[in-house]
């Protein structure tokens, strides 16, 4: 009786498979660089191998796209139009402590700027001075929002908040919308237990500044005095002389 061959007997006569030879993908990536080493040296002709860029060029501020800005003798004027006066005099006032600068809205903790304002930027900043010396903050724009702080407070309060199917809800950081939320914050009795315009139109501009030294400690009331905190209740004498005045 003639016996049936192997089942896998067709398979152990194939010829064996092919190794995939990369060989010719390296020499094409290699060239690739080396091509590319060459337009780099002739861009740069001042610069000899080895390349050793100069230490600006690892400076953090330069690496993250920072500025910087200048002090100024008083607090600018809002990006946002209209709104009680006695509203937009105190949010100029509690900016003369927390960024008194020619660019406040762009502003981060220290002093540096930023470019970008679709979101707040979420930067944390090494603190240099204070109790909580060692840590750092994401403090930013006019009023040195916390993200967390931006975040929650964007959701109540900001005047164009993302449409609800947006699996992101980024709140864009403008002017504006910094002077909205905060404006839209300070108007609401329900968040600080009182009705923040009429202690202002009371003259109680001392009792308001200490009611949110807690949010905005350099109001005078807090752990972070500074220059600016002893002249607060004259600094909002004077933007509360300019905002009644415009018509």
């Amino acid at each position: 009786m003639s016996s049936r061959p192997p089942i896998n007997s067709l398979d152990e006569e194939s010829a064996p498979q092919q190794k995939a030879d990369y060989g010719p993908l390296l020499i094409t990536i290699l060239m690739f660089l080396g091509v590319i080493g060459v337009l780099f040296h002739w861009a740069s002709p001042k610069m000899n191998w080895p390349y050793r860029l100069p230490k600006a060029w690892f400076d953090p501020s330069r690496l993250l796209g920072l500025g910087s800005a200048n002090w100024v003798e008083s607090p600018l004027p809002l990006a946002m139009v209209g709104g009680d006066p006695y509203i937009r005099a105190l949010m100029r006032t509690i900016s003369a402590s927390e960024s008194n600068m020619d660019k406040p809205y762009r502003l981060l903790y220290g002093g540096k700027t930023i470019d970008q304002l679709s979101h707040h930027p979420d930067t944390c900043v090494p603190i240099e001075t204070g109790p909580n010396l060692g840590d750092c903050t994401t403090a930013a724009g006019r009023y040195q929002f916390l993200t967390t702080t931006w975040q929650a407070k964007a959701e109540q309060y900001h005047p164009s908040p993302p449409d609800w199917f947006e699996f992101w809800q980024v709140y864009d950081f403008s002017p504006e919308s910094q002077d909205v939320v905060v404006y839209r914050w300070l108007a609401d009795p329900d968040a600080w237990g009182t009705d923040i315009s009429q202690q202002l139109q009371a003259g109680e501009i001392n009792q308001v500044l200490e009611l949110l030294s807690g949010t905005w400690t350099s109001l005078g009331y807090g752990i972070e005095t500074n220059s600016m905190s002893g002249h607060l209740p004259r600094i909002y004498g004077e933007m509360l002389e300019e905002e009644l005045s415009v018509p």
